[in-house]
């Protein structure tokens, strides 16, 4: 895809090429799951990179992801071959585990982007160049992280800078801008379809949702709870102060 990063002209005549190498902006930031060792964190070219991981109560990820998987356009699905599956329909509090909690089991094939991310990034979370964070800490104390995350970026903001950085990542103010989490394939070629100018990944209004820390073991039955639990100790239990962060955050 290098080729078109350089070539793509977008719907308002400009080439990608003049965002993707703007000189307003010192450095770029790339989104992805990838953990070490697929990241080149320790490597002689990687440790150039500064890595922002974060981690989420593994229960909080399981109610998040029901609401994903049907937050998708069923034309998106019928490109990706039918996945994510649209959900909705499903009763959450069964005692049996939706779908997307299956999937994310350690024998789902979901399970590494919860329990392989978490692990991997915990060997790497004292690094020079790795912020590993929580998301329930994150949701504690938001102006205080996004202080930590200049200060780990090496960009300096001074205090109104602060309270509108701090405001932008709230909640209520992306809910309120939902077409920037319309999330699209500028790069895809399925022409007929897909159209990437117009077409979103995710319904609209469908990304961001409440972010409430704890609304997993609410959401789930007592038995999908405990069962997900045994997967947790199964999976980071060799570990006890992993385990313990993974669940609740704080120090490590």
């Amino acid at each position: 895809q290098k080729d078109r990063y350089n070539d793509t002209v977008l719907s308002n005549g400009r080439k990608l090429k003049e965002y993707w190498d703007n000189p307003a902006f010192p450095f770029r930031i790339f989104k992805s799951h990838y953990a070490p060792p697929e990241l080149p964190v320790r490597k002689k070219g990687g440790k150039k990179i500064k890595y922002l991981a974060m981690a989420r109560n593994g229960l909080d990820v399981a109610a998040s992801m029901t609401n994903f998987y049907s937050s998708h356009t069923d034309k998106f699905r019928k490109v990706w071959g039918g996945f994510p599956p649209d959900i909705s329909g499903e009763d959450h509090a069964a005692d049996e585990p939706p779908a997307a909690v299956k999937d994310m089991l350690p024998t789902g094939p979901m399970a590494e982007i919860y329990f392989g991310y978490v692990k991997k990034w915990w060997a790497f979370r004292n690094d020079p160049n790795v912020l590993y964070m929580h998301y329930a800490d994150v949701r504690k104390d938001l102006k205080g992280h996004v202080s930590k995350i200049a200060k780990f970026l090496e960009v300096d903001l001074n205090q109104n800078e602060l309270d509108v950085v701090t405001k932008r990542c709230g909640i209520e103010h992306m809910k309120s801008l939902p077409d920037k989490f319309g999330y699209k394939m500028p790069l895809n070629l399925d022409k007929g379809l897909w159209d990437s100018e117009k077409d979103t990944i995710v319904k609209t209004g469908a990304m961001v949702n409440t972010g409430e820390v704890g609304k997993g073991k609410a959401k789930f039955h007592p038995k999908v709870v405990e069962q997900w639990r045994k997967a947790e100790e199964d999976m980071l239990g060799d570990d006890p102060d992993l385990l313990n962060w993974a669940r609740n955050g704080g120090k490590y």
